[in-house]
């Protein structure tokens, strides 16, 4: 983790970026291309999408016209809720993929876990992945028992677990349950949307080592075995997001950082959330 360049090697042997851009509420058009685009000019190789998001053809068009090779680009995308089911999934995924303009998708998640459904979008997924349409399959907003679930079946072992993740919300017996069975743990929101920058301990850290609270946040991520997508739209906070690899927090100050936690969320719990989508 010493570099942009960085990256961490997925349970199928896929390398996937340290660091990338998150797209959230990025705006279709010109705001998530410009925003892409600065990204893959600072260095980023990560670019983290969703239908849900509805700026997938930004996104694609964007790495597009970077002129960087594709095989250079990690990117991700996901299928929403109500695409759940074998053939609804692959349509789906067919969507997403014209709409990036790319003949392949390197990491395809499922969005969050649907009760009694999931497990049939995930056939979907290991259908996809045989095919070599992507790169890697993994899930977003699964908790240890739906990863268990999931697990009974399965065919191909989720890569990739994307939660919510940040100081508030530490959730280290996912972290632990996700290391152990080689699953690795990517954090949305990972500044809280800004929610922990205030805290008196990062900013006391921050100080010492000349960055910002932010920065500090984000190589607390890093240094837990997290790969960290922050999202941003203006080109100085892109850069500085991505100024995370010049120091290193000591394990007292990692420590100080997970003391933080108060199990708080700033998206919904995903048992509660996902019934109405049953």
């Amino acid at each position: 983790m010493d570099s942009i360049s960085s990256y961490t090697v997925l349970n199928n042997g896929v390398k996937m970026p340290w660091l990338g851009l998150g797209v959230y509420k990025s705006k279709e058009g010109e705001e998530v291309e410009n925003a892409v685009k600065t990204a893959l000019k600072i260095g980023y190789r990560s670019i983290d999408t969703a239908a849900l998001y509805e700026n997938e053809r930004g996104v694609g068009k964007a790495i597009r016209d970077s002129g960087i090779p594709r095989e250079e680009i990690f990117v991700t995308t996901k299928v929403w809720n109500d695409r759940h089911g074998y053939d609804s999934t692959l349509n789906a995924f067919e969507e997403s993929r014209k709409k990036l303009g790319l003949e392949y998708i390197d990491l395809y998640l499922i969005h969050w876990p649907v009760p009694e459904k999931f497990k049939e979008t995930w056939r979907a997924l290991e259908k996809l992945y045989s095919d070599g349409l992507v790169r890697a399959i993994g899930v977003s907003n699964f908790q240890i028992h739906h990863l268990e679930e999931l697990m009974e079946s399965c065919e191909v072992k989720p890569a990739v677990n994307q939660v919510e993740f940040h100081p508030l919300l530490t959730q280290k017996k996912l972290l632990v349950f996700c290391k152990e069975h080689n699953i690795q743990m990517e954090a949305w929101a990972p500044l809280m949307r800004g929610g922990v920058l205030d805290a008196p301990i990062i900013k006391k850290i921050a100080e010492k080592y000349g960055k910002t609270p932010a920065q500090v946040v984000l190589r607390w991520d890093l240094q837990h075995g997290v790969v960290t997508i922050p999202k941003s739209v203006r080109e100085e906070r892109i850069k500085e997001n991505s100024d995370i690899f010049d120091f290193q927090l000591t394990s007292e100050e990692m420590g100080q950082i997970d003391s933080l936690n108060q199990d708080k969320r700033t998206g919904p719990d995903p048992d509660v959330f996902v019934e109405q989508w049953r």
